[in-house]
């Protein structure tokens, strides 16, 4: 029987009909906001783009009409998976206008008046029975309204619809949820065209399914199912990566009846990185979708001796393995041969789409674009030469140039490509007018030098309040590796140089043999659960012959090209970034960000041979969390053997929540760590989720014991 405040979570989706948001061009107002995630209201991000106050304009409390009829013959059928609302959510390159039909169902044992709450961000308007019940339209980004809707039952299934749209803007948080708040007896019921017995025991198939490892290095990749479908499951699987994955590989997908487990791939097949694995399936007539996740690491021997070798290895790695990106387009262009060259010119003019229509991100293919065009232009086709430079004409380099985009401006890493895509685009073409600036190339690469001096201001005063991220590290190196080797100015180089070597200080201090163990300013799950093939990890192996490396990078040819071609010199860090001596530890203390004149983040770091800890101490206790991860650990030489705490943002695996499943918290915990103990501390406030958790993977540990709330682990001698 519904009890009230009982959410209703079997629901069919129709396809969601999309349509680009474009609003006039125009400049925005504001700069870096390096602290953006902190925020009074939860941890909803502040600042709003013309695109939002438009649709304020057209949506904010007025009744949503619906665009069309359902067909619900099209519509998907989406589980509960433990999640109290439907999750729709995604990330949207440019403002994108959302909009579908959902539906659910109540049987009512008696017809009566009912009272039902109906919870969007955008827009949504109920439909009890084909006939209009209410409506909300707070057209909020990422952050839901509710209101209470009076309705009547019929005796007996009842159809609960609701038209919803919504406005994407970069990652877009789109869910409905609808609660039984009073009314006669009643049940939730099934909206799917399937008997309720085969649709339970999909679900319980699915709930308790898995893949038989985190982590694959040429094992077949297999499904088990200690809970059997019931009936012979056929469909199809898309292995990719994150959302900013520019490629996927396709499966079919057999599951004999009553299977205990299912081959679905060899992982020798599979690009070496964090990879995602989206099953659409059918068992019985009745179809549905699920996710799950898992490292795949490459094959690889021992890294070279030598740096020069190390620098070529990492090159050729990328251009022949990584993602189609820009990144691996430079180091195409430096490889040279024919097959090189090819993948470069093909990555480029698949790339310089996203460019020049300023898709979000867009900046980050653009810094590596630039850098290939100014030195191997000579290997790039002549048309493919001029479209890169008329699309360096055309974008938009900071806020106050007119446009319609979403691009992200006001953290950190972005802030920083912005003003050296200006810099570095403005010598190229000095004499050229830059369209939305309207300044010459000279003046547009001055005004990027200028900012640039304030970035490095902001950087030399507090660092990074995205402290310790292996996701924007990264990013950070690819503009500052750019400067470096593309600056003009001897001051712009300088402190590029100098920053460079304080963020591989700050990865040497925090890695636990050349794989980062630290408290992170921002993570995701695609970061935190993978070991060799994070970024960083492929930065350990190239400076100091540690870890591996994996398809999704941003920097790594860069920081290679800046070693060997243009005397980037790094101290000698191999030691620390390793600390292979039994006998001694590590005890770092350090600050990252400001807030005011007060450190933002307080740092501590600990580390032997055989364990290593990070956490962020005295921070925003018991407030809202966004993409933070306060404590991270490692013991013994598997990278594989890692543990950390948090509070999950949301109940769905492999979401797009800002804390999700695995990353961040939703409630900011009190860290206390000294050396190899700390004290952690949870104080979640509704409606956060009332369990904290641990990753603590017991298939890579030599020895392992968990009696309830109590886990003890080995691994090597840690």
């Amino acid at each position: 029987m519904l009890t009230p405040g009982a959410r209703f979570t079997w629901w069919q989706a129709t396809p969601l009909v999309e349509q680009e948001y474009d609003v006039a061009d125009a400049p925005m107002d504001g700069e870096m906001d390096s602290t953006f995630f902190l925020t009074k209201d939860k941890n909803i991000i502040p600042h709003t783009y013309p695109c939002r106050t438009a649709y304020i304009g057209d949506v904010r409390d007025r009744e949503p009409e619906p665009a069309f009829a359902p067909d619900w013959s099209t519509a998907r059928n989406v589980l509960p998976m433990g999640s109290a609302f439907l999750d729709l959510s995604g990330f949207w390159y440019r403002a994108t206008r959302l909009g579908g039909w959902a539906r659910t169902a109540v049987v009512s044992h008696t017809a009566g008046a009912a009272r039902l709450g109906l919870s969007a961000a955008g827009a949504a308007k109920l439909f009890v029975n084909g006939t209009a019940a209410g409506w909300l339209a707070p057209a909020r980004r990422n952050a839901a309204d509710t209101v209470e809707i009076d309705v009547t039952l019929a005796e007996g299934v009842n159809e609960l619809a609701i038209w919803f749209e919504d406005l994407a803007e970069r990652d877009a948080v789109v869910r409905l949820e609808l609660a039984w708040l009073d009314g006669p007896e009643a049940e939730a019921a099934i909206p799917f065209d399937a008997p309720r017995a085969t649709v339970a025991a999909v679900a319980s198939a699915i709930e308790a399914m898995h893949l038989d490892a985190k982590h694959y290095a040429g094992e077949d990749v297999w499904l088990d199912l200690p809970v059997p479908f019931p009936g012979p499951v056929t469909g199809t699987i898309t292995v990719a990566g994150d959302f900013m994955a520019h490629d996927a590989q396709h499966f079919p997908l057999e599951i004999a009846a009553g299977a205990a487990r299912a081959k679905l791939c060899n992982s020798a097949e599979l690009r070496a990185d964090y990879r995602y694995f989206h099953f659409d399936l059918s068992c019985n007539g009745f179809s549905t979708q699920a996710t799950l996740g898992a490292e795949i690491v490459g094959a690889h021997a021992p890294a070279p001796a030598t740096l020069a070798a190390r620098i070529e290895e990492a090159l050729d790695w990328i251009a022949r393995n990584a993602e189609d990106d820009t990144q691996t387009a430079l180091a195409c262009l430096d490889r040279g041969t024919p097959e090189a060259l090819d993948r470069a010119d093909a990555i480029i003019a698949h790339e310089l789409g996203g460019i020049e229509r300023c898709h979000d991100c867009a900046d980050f293919a653009l810094v590596p674009l630039i850098w290939g065009r100014t030195l191997y232009g000579d290997r790039i086709r002549s048309a493919l030469r001029d479209r890169i430079d008329a699309a360096m004409l055309s974008y938009r380099y900071w806020m106050d140039e007119p446009g319609n985009d979403v691009q992200w401006y006001f953290s950190e890493n972005h802030a920083l490509l912005f003003h050296t895509a200006a810099y570095l685009a403005g010598l190229h073409l000095p004499d050229a007018t830059f369209a939305r600036s309207g300044r010459t190339g000279l003046a547009q690469s001055a005004a990027g030098k200028d900012r640039l001096d304030g970035w490095f201001d902001h950087f030399e005063a507090a660092e990074m309040a995205e402290f310790n991220s292996a996701p924007y590290f990264p990013i950070d190196l690819k503009g500052l590796t750019a400067l470096w080797a593309l600056a003009p100015d001897a001051d712009i180089k300088a402190r590029a140089g100098a920053a460079i070597a304080r963020l591989v200080e700050i990865v040497a201090n925090s890695a636990h043999h050349g794989v980062i163990t630290a408290a992170q300013g921002r993570s995701y799950e695609h970061t935190l659960c993978t070991t060799t093939t994070m970024e960083l990890s492929g930065l350990a192996r190239l400076l100091w012959g540690l870890g591996g490396h994996g398809a999704h990078v941003n920097a790594l040819a860069e920081v290679a090209l800046a070693l060997r071609d243009h005397a980037l010199a790094l101290p000698a860090l191999a030691a620390r970034a390793s600390w292979p001596d039994d006998g001694t530890a590590q005890e770092w203390r350090f600050t990252q960000g400001r807030v005011g004149d007060a450190p933002f983040a307080r740092l501590y770091h600990h580390k032997t041979s055989e364990t290593a800890m990070g956490s962020a101490a005295r921070y925003r206790w018991g407030d809202w969390g966004y993409q933070e991860t306060l404590i991270h650990a490692r013991i013994g030489r598997d990278p594989r053997a890692q543990m950390w705490i948090n509070h999950p943002g949301e109940v769905k695996q492999s979401g797009f929540g800002r804390p999700s499943f695995w990353g961040g918290s939703a409630n900011v915990p009190r860290v206390q760590q000294y050396r190899d103990l700390a004290l952690v501390l949870f104080a979640g406030v509704p409606p956060q989720l009332d369990f904290t958790h641990a990753w603590f993977p017991t298939p890579v540990f030599d020895d392992w014991s968990v009696d309830g709330q109590r886990a003890a682990a080995r691994a090597g001698d840690g």
